[in-house]
């Protein structure tokens, strides 16, 4: 089955407290971005990558694309107003009859057995929304007060968010809500169930300065592993 990959990378990063925004900040000596991209193109050399940027960002994307991944399917186009607008506008270029991923350019620590596993899982299911169990205290806040949660009941919600296209494509018809966190959360709200995965503790979400020397430790194992 045809696979698209609608990679977002609208942030601008503030809570970096960095000018360039933290999808192109240099990790190991490549932009996260890279990273993300290469894991994708490994998992599946077919895979059509639909990559969203912001305005202003749109050349920096094609310069990366030029020095790393020429000759690869890669479409780079401009993000909308919110993530929803973002993801629709990706949408837009993905055909019938797909596999969908939907993902955070800078979860960049995603990995090729974890993306296979979404695809497969979306075939069986329609949908692979990958999470992992909650390892702190949970705690709920109410209007007056706050009450401990059942973290054994509580999943983190990862991406990439992976859904055949006759299930995500009708449902970013909808209009826009402020409900809509993810995408598990539109395809919910049109009416579908959609089903969970295992996630990876390892798939962070680049946000915070700290989230990068993670990541550099992490890779440093990563690299040590495949050398022992």
């Amino acid at each position: 089955m045809n696979k698209h990959a609608v990679i977002v990378a609208g942030g601008i990063g503030k809570r970096m407290g960095n000018i360039v925004p933290k999808q192109f900040l240099l990790l190991h000596d490549k932009p996260v971005l890279w990273y993300t991209l290469d894991t994708f193109l490994r998992a599946y050399t077919d895979i059509n990558i639909i990559l969203v940027l912001p305005d202003n960002y749109l050349k920096k994307g094609e310069a990366v694309i030029k020095d790393f991944f020429e000759n690869k399917h890669i479409e780079i186009i401009k993000g909308g107003d919110t993530r929803f607008h973002s993801v629709q506008k990706g949408l837009k270029k993905v055909g019938e009859k797909s596999v969908v991923f939907i993902h955070d350019a800078v979860r960049c620590l995603v990995s090729v057995p974890l993306i296979q596993r979404c695809y497969k899982q979306a075939l069986e299911k329609g949908s692979a929304i990958p999470a992992v169990a909650a390892t702190d205290s949970i705690r709920i806040l109410t209007a007056t007060h706050h009450k401990i949660a059942d973290r054994q009941q509580v999943r983190i919600i990862q991406t990439p968010q992976t859904f055949l296209s006759d299930i995500i494509l009708p449902a970013f018809n909808q209009p826009y809500n402020d409900a809509f966190t993810d995408e598990a959360t539109v395809v919910e709200t049109y009416g579908t169930k959609v089903f969970l995965t295992e996630g990876e503790y390892e798939n962070i979400k680049i946000t915070r300065p700290v989230d990068m020397m993670i990541a550099e430790r992490i890779l440093e194992e990563r690299s040590a592993l495949k050398q022992a």
